[in-house]
């Protein structure tokens, strides 16, 4: 009966953990996501040839952390503005005879964390021929803030829910050894060594360990996978939703070996700790 409660309260433990752990990453992959279309467009000095501007899209190319450099050439601006502001009335940007944009052409770099920008920025604004560099002050500071904070409050609740879990099943496994707490004395008294009474416990400890992990696991893995793919199936129509949702083979590829990890160390140190008090005879 004491293995069955040590189980299901380990089961709940690991359950509600991979739970928060699957959101998490979620999380962060939308975090993510959105980082790597915060970019910011440089614009050349006017007059800079093609094969400057060539080689400045490769001196940019080179800056630790830039991940995407995508050129927009002066024309591609001004058919992409017309797409944008005149495709109720496209007669009216025939009344334009030169392009209006013609010292437009930019390159739109993104970066592979929203906290270095200011780093690629300053480096791209010492390269020679560099006019100007637009980005989004705001939405920089408004997702490094939320970084900030999303990594310290995923860590304070986690700590919280291993530290519940230890407890629990701590207590779990005391009221298993307070049961055999007189079978355990008279083993001690006829000559037993504190490694023969011990091991037994560490044993169970790890075994239930590995069944109050696997289980949760499993219902878990069961449930996120028909959950991912009933979302794909709804919001199919959202386009990249599949791409920004994080698939159950990868996070399972890493909550696995953490789960197993918490739960053969917290049966194990659980035993031994329960232990510890009826040990001295």
């Amino acid at each position: 009966m004491f293995s069955i409660a040590s189980v299901a309260t380990m089961t709940a433990c690991i359950f509600l953990f991979g739970v928060l752990f699957s959101v998490i990453m979620n999380v962060d992959s939308v975090r993510r996501d959105i980082e790597e279309k915060v970019g910011v467009t440089v614009f050349f000095v006017e007059g800079t040839s093609e094969e400057r501007i060539a080689e400045i899209g490769e001196e940019i190319r080179k800056i630790d952390h830039v991940t995407e450099v995508t050129y927009t050439s002066a024309d591609e601006a001004w058919e992409n503005y017309k797409a944008e502001h005149f495709a109720s009335n496209p007669s009216l940007a025939e009344g334009f005879k030169e392009n209006p944009l013609a010292n437009s052409s930019s390159y739109t770099v993104l970066v592979d964390k929203i906290e270095r920008q200011k780093a690629v920025v300053d480096a791209i604004g010492k390269i020679d021929g560099v006019r100007q560099i637009n980005q989004s002050s705001a939405a920089v500071q408004n997702l490094a803030g939320f970084n900030r904070i999303f990594t310290g409050v995923s860590i304070a609740i986690i700590v919280v829910l291993l530290v519940v879990s230890a407890i629990l099943i701590a207590n779990a496994v005391s009221m298993g050894v307070e049961a055999r707490s007189k079978e355990i004395s008279i083993m001690k008294l006829i000559g037993a060594t504190d490694t023969f009474v011990r091991a037994p416990f560490v044993v169970e400890g790890l075994i239930l360990g590995l069944i109050g992990t696997v289980l949760p696991l499993t219902l878990l893995y069961i449930v996120y996978n028909g959950l991912i793919r009933g979302l794909l199936q709804r919001l199919g129509f959202m386009g990249r939703i599949g791409d920004v949702l994080t698939g159950a083979g990868h996070v399972f590829a890493v909550l696995a070996p953490i789960g197993l990890i918490l739960g053969l160390g917290i049966g194990l140190i659980g035993a031994r700790i329960t232990l510890k008090r009826h040990l001295d005879v």
